[in-house]
């Protein structure tokens, strides 16, 4: 999902220590020995004899992982299930510990199994990975036997070189290692990003697809990430890429491999769709009005060559199994598993020897809950142990206290509790004359990463707010910003939020106390944002007049389809959001006097 990109302090000096994109050059030439070329041979082969004709490939798939170890907490771990009767039941979900073993569950029984994933397997990370430049990521998604990956958007949040060094390994240029004897090993899976290039050379950045081989039977992967990833990246972490149309370029490389006799292709495209329904189990296809999907995917689907035989995708962490007609108007399946490893899913795919493709009729697919009703994978358990004991010292440290859950990623509403709670912090913070003189706060709904949950997620106690707590709900560690606004400029910030690139999924942002306004879904366009109903503690915003704003920098560049936001001047460079919010939790909880969720009464919405 778009956000705000990760920027703590350690990535902040690697980017400006990095000279450029050449350390990137490498990158191909360094890549595992074999690493394109490799099937991980779960289950045994054939054996001598007659080769059938056809073989079925299981291909198992999941996406924004978001470095999500442990189980996410809240409503944030929950997947929706359509019962029989109608009524849609919530099942706790996720976790790596749950996700191994489901894949090596699933696996059985499977000679021919590839595992292919949609991107942002990192990025906006809780802090168990997140402090950890996610290492501990990477790390047990090789113990997940993970094949092939697209690059997300979130890949790139502390910069190519960074992402470099994930793929190759090394300890990190600034903090080292943090094992002592232990040196960072790399994904031992290919990175795929077909559709970035270096804007000097022209040349991608990553390699652009791989072939998975076993036995004979060849299929190749082609992975790109969003054409706007610019967009919701912060310009540091983009600097000297390029990013290309994704289906220009699946069709280029699936020429490519087509003339190399790889007919078998399957799409990983870090771009997605919104299902009519948010159950997973949800029939996509089912031909009632208003069914099926919609989103970016659908027209990326229908234009992508019909060489290509089934599309993972991911972004709008949404779960769906549906077919798109390709351009030839056959059905294709396009499949995404939500987010945070909640689900992954299984796609048979058949494939014939004599025409080494894959007999597209006969291709099944379905996604599955990860459920943590299952045992354990004890690789992952002591994954996770190993990385939570050096990070404790940092993540249990109490910051505040709350009385119940104050919901955000959770919240499907335009104003989310704990949105006005961390616009409140920002204005408090900068407030104060020599902070930046504030008088609102503005939030990006994408940059909330999980919620905050009254019950504990360790030895805490219930109710306490952790470090480690604070850190998965804001884990960029932005800097803030105070700049001058007009009041013409407010306005069209606001109307930005429902127009141009956010009409078709607006991005409501979070706004501090005093800020009101009326929002009409009924109406279209920036008509939906009511100008005349814009006021600031009671009164009606002045176009003329300068206002103080703050925001993080990621909204102040213009991110998220803001270009209002990043005409401010006179800026001030404050302290980071999650100083902030931690600063707010400390002066305004107390173990007797916790914390309430707050009303959500700024935004007026009619629908």
């Amino acid at each position: 999902m778009s956000a705000t990109p990760q920027k703590n302090r350690a990535s902040r000096r690697v980017l400006a220590a990095a000279a450029g994109l050449a350390t990137v050059g490498a990158l191909v030439a360094a890549m595992p020995a074999g690493a394109h070329d490799r099937g991980h041979g779960h289950g045994g082969g054939h054996g001598h004899g007659h080769k059938p004709r056809t073989v079925d490939v299981q291909l198992l798939s999941f996406n924004d992982l978001h470095g999500n170890l442990e189980p996410p907490a809240g409503s944030a771990g929950n997947v929706s299930e359509t019962q029989p009767d109608g009524t849609v039941k919530a099942i706790p979900a996720g976790g790596v510990e749950y996700l191994a073993t489901s894949l090596r569950t699933a696996r059985k029984g499977n000679p021919y199994s590839v595992t292919a994933a949609g991107g942002d397997m990192v990025g906006a990370s809780p802090l168990l990975s997140g402090l950890f430049h996610d290492e501990p990521t990477i790390e047990a998604l090789n113990g997940l036997d993970l094949d092939v990956t697209a690059v997300g958007n979130h890949e790139f949040d502390e910069g190519a070189t960074e992402l470099a060094r994930l793929q190759n390994g090394g300890c990190h240029p600034v903090e080292g290692c943090y094992e002592k004897g232990k040196k960072f090993k790399g994904a031992d899976f290919p990175y795929l990003a077909a559709n970035v290039t270096k804007e000097k050379t022209g040349k991608p950045l990553l390699k652009p697809y791989t072939v998975w081989k076993k036995n004979g039977v060849k299929i190749g992967f082609i992975g790109v990430t969003l054409e706007g990833t610019p967009d919701i990246v912060t310009a540091n972490g983009v600097k000297g890429l390029k990013f290309h149309d994704e289906v220009e370029t699946i069709n280029k490389y699936a020429r490519e491999l087509d003339r190399k006799g790889v007919k078998s292709i399957v799409a990983l495209i870090h771009e997605g769709g919104a299902p009519a329904s948010t159950s997973y189990n949800y029939d996509c296809d089912s031909p009632g009005a208003g069914d099926g999907i919609s989103g970016p995917i659908v027209d990326i689907a229908k234009g992508i060559t019909p060489k290509v035989d089934a599309l993972v995708t991911g972004h709008t962490h949404q779960a769906y199994v549906c077919t798109v007609p390709d351009p030839s108007g056959k059905p294709r399946m396009v499949t995404s598993a939500s987010s945070f490893g909640k689900l992954y899913t299984d796609t048979t795919l058949t494939y014939d020897r004599r025409t080494n493709d894959i007999v597209r009729t006969s291709v099944k697919s379905a996604n599955h809950v990860v459920t943590r009703d299952q045992p354990k994978a004890p690789d992952m358990t002591r994954l996770i142990d190993r990385w939570n004991k050096l990070a404790a010292p940092i993540a249990n440290k109490p910051q505040g206290w709350i009385s119940a859950d104050i919901n955000g990623r959770g919240s499907t509403a335009p104003e989310k509790p704990l949105g006005n709670v961390i616009a409140d912090a920002q204005l408090e913070g900068l407030a104060p004359a020599d902070k930046g003189g504030a008088e609102v706060a503005f939030m990006n709904p994408g940059g909330i990463r999980a919620d905050l949950v009254h019950k504990a997620s360790g030895s805490e106690g219930d109710g306490v707010v952790t470090y480690g707590e604070a850190f998965t709900v804001q884990p960029f560690t932005n800097m803030m910003n105070v700049v001058d606004l007009t009041g013409a400029q407010l306005v069209s910030a606001l109307q930005q939020q429902v127009s141009g690139p956010n009409e078709a999924s607006p991005k409501i942002l979070q706004v501090s106390k005093g800020l009101t306004y009326t929002l009409d879904l009924t109406k279209s366009g920036a008509d939906r944002v009511v100008a005349g109903t814009i006021k600031l503690s009671g009164e009606a915003i002045d176009p003329a007049r300068t206002y103080r704003v703050a925001m993080n920098e990621f909204l102040a560049g213009g991110g998220d389809g803001f270009p209002a936001l990043g005409q401010g001047t006179n800026k001030l460079v404050g302290a980071s959001d999650l100083d902030l919010f931690n600063a707010y939790l400390a002066a305004h909880s107390t173990a007797a006097a916790p914390l309430a969720p707050p009303a959500t009464d700024r935004i007026t919405v009619i629908q």
